[in-house]
């Protein structure tokens, strides 16, 4: 167990999940209008572990962790896809598929 005074000095992530009262929305849907969630003070989350709202304080700081965390998800997904090519790079390479395995381009 490690010991340690005072706040800590990195901001953690705290496991977040959707409201059970907006289902993640951030809105309550009424007979005529829809109004914001005051459970979750409209973001749609609440801690895991207790099932409350975050104070909006810690809510943004909270948010803007996930924010990052799931950009830099992307980024590594979009970096390790494959590359789509586009029309003009399709058309311009050997398909193989008219006769006798030369191009075929439907013109």
């Amino acid at each position: 167990m490690k010991k340690s005074h005072g706040p800590s000095l990195k901001a953690t992530p705290i496991p977040l999940k959707w409201c059970p009262i907006c289902k993640g929305k951030a809105v309550t849907k009424r007979v005529f209008h829809e109004l914001l969630c005051t459970e979750c003070h409209a973001s749609g989350w609440v801690s895991a572990e207790t099932g409350e709202p975050l104070p909006v304080e810690i809510l943004v700081t909270q948010l803007g962790l996930m924010l990052n965390i799931y950009q830099q998800r992307i980024i590594t997904l979009e970096r390790d896809w494959p590359r789509v090519s586009s029309a003009a790079d399709q058309y311009s390479q050997n398909n193989r598929r008219g006769a006798g395995g030369t191009n075929y381009t439907g013109d």
